[in-house]
C-alpha cells in the first residue's frame, strides 16, 4: 500500500495532467469532463493531506510535477490525447477509455453491462501475435539459412546453422517477450492497486468521476450517477468497473508472462522449423524443396494477415511472398558472394 505522501502526490500530478488534456482539448466536450476530473482528483489530493495533518505529520513540500510527467505533457501536447492515450492511462490519468470509443454507442444501462465491451477482442490479438511470431521465424530463419546456403554447400553446416538460428531466435524472442508482459503487468498491478486505495478511502469521490465518465460517454448525468452509485455498494465489483471504465484496463486479462514467453517461442519455431525440415530429413535435394516449403508458407502467414487487415488473401499472400523472396534471394547472393571471396 502506498504511503498517504505517495497518494498525496499521484493525486496532484493527475490534477496537472488532466488539465494539459484539458488544455489540449480546448473546444470539445471532453474539456469539461477533464477539468471535473482535475477538480476531482485535487479534493481527493486534499483527503491524504487531512489524513497527513491528522497522523501529526509534517505536511508534504509544494506540488512539483516530477521529471516524467512534465515529459508525459510536452509530448501529449505535441501529439495530443487520442496518440498518448495508453502513456496518460499508465500516468493515472483516467478517462483515456473514451479514446478508444469515438461514439457513445453500446453505453452500459445495467450493472452485468458494465465491461462486457472489454471481454472481447483477446482472442484475436492472440491470434494476431501467433501468426506474426510466425512470419518473423520463418523469414528470418529462411534467410539465415539460404545465405549459408549460397557460401557452402554442405548439408550438415547449413542443418547446424538453421538449428542454432532457430533456437537463439525463439529464445530471443520469448525472453524479450517475457520481460515486457512482466513489465506490463506490474504496471498494471500497481494502477489497479492504487485503484483499490483509493476506493477505500474515498469511495463516493471515486462514484463522481465514473459518472463524469459515463456522462461524456452519452448517458443521462442522473442515470451515470444512479448506476455509479449502484456499483459502489459493492466493493470487488466497483474496483473491477473503475479499473475497467477509468483506467482501460481488464483485471481479468492482464497477461501472463509465461504464457506470453512460451507461446512467443512455439510461434517462431514453427515458423524457423519449416526451411529446416528438409536438411533436418536429410532430403535429397533439400535447398529445392526447402525453398518450395518456404514459399508455401510465406504464402499461407500472408494469406492469414489478411484477417487483421481486411484485404484481400490472394493479395496479402503474393505479397508477403515476394518480400520474403527478396530476403531470401538477398542472402543467398550476398552469401554466394562472400564464399567466393572468402573463399
Amino acid at each position: 500500500m502506498s504511503s498517504p505522501y505517495e497518494s498525496w502526490h499521484e493525486e496532484k500530478q493527475s490534477a496537472w495532467l488532466y488539465r494539459v488534456v484539458a488544455e489540449c482539448e480546448r473546444g470539445t466536450p471532453r474539456e469539461a469532463l477533464f477539468e471535473e476530473l482535475a477538480q476531482a482528483a485535487e479534493e481527493q489530493a486534499k483527503i491524504w493531506l487531512d489524513a497527513i495533518a491528522q497522523g501529526g505529520d509534517e505536511p508534504p513540500a509544494p506540488f512539483r510535477p516530477d521529471l516524467r510527467a512534465r515529459a508525459v505533457a510536452r509530448l501529449t501536447r505535441t501529439f495530443k490525447p487520442r496518440a498518448m492515450r495508453g502513456v496518460l492511462a499508465a500516468m493515472k490519468v483516467r478517462g483515456m477509455v473514451l479514446y478508444n470509443q469515438p461514439t457513445p454507442h453500446g453505453m452500459p444501462v445495467r450493472r452485468d453491462d458494465i465491461g462486457k465491451r472489454h471481454q472481447s477482442g483477446a482472442a484475436g490479438n492472440a491470434l494476431r501475435a501467433g501468426v506474426f511470431g510466425v512470419n518473423d521465424g520463418l523469414v528470418s530463419n529462411a534467410a539465415l539459412i539460404y545465405g549459408v546456403a549460397g557460401a557452402a554447400q554442405e548439408p550438415a553446416v547449413i542443418l547446424l546453422t538453421g538449428v542454432a538460428g532457430l533456437l537463439a531466435g525463439a529464445f530471443s524472442m520469448a525472453a524479450g517477450e517475457y520481460v515486457s508482459v512482466r513489465a506490463q503487468r506490474e504496471m498494471f498491478e500497481y494502477q489497479i492497486g492504487l485503484e483499490r486505495d483509493e476506493l477505500e478511502k474515498y469511495p463516493q469521490e471515486e462514484a463522481a468521476e465514473l459518472a463524469l465518465i459515463y456522462a461524456a460517454k452519452g448517458m443521462d448525468p442522473v442515470e451515470a450517477r444512479r448506476l455509479a452509485d449502484t456499483l459502489m455498494q459493492d466493493p470487488e465489483r466497483a474496483l473491477d468497473t473503475l479499473a475497467r471504465e477509468e483506467l482501460g484496463l481488464n483485471p481479468d486479462e492482464l497477461g501472463s508472462p509465461w504464457v506470453a514467453a512460451i507461446s512467443s517461442f512455439s510461434a517462431f519455431t514453427a515458423g524457423a522449423a519449416l526451411p529446416l525440415l528438409p536438411y533436418l530429413f536429410g532430403a535429397g535435394d533439400a535447398l529445392t524443396l526447402s525453398v518450395a516449403l518456404t514459399a508455401a508458407g510465406l504464402f499461407a502467414v500472408g494469406a492469414s494477415m489478411s484477417l487483421f487487415t481486411g484485404r484481400r488473401a490472394l493479395v496479402s499472400g503474393l505479397r508477403m511472398l515476394g518480400i520474403g523472396g527478396a530476403a531470401g534471394l538477398a542472402t543467398w547472393f550476398i552469401g554466394a558472394w562472400l564464399g567466393v571471396t572468402l573463399g
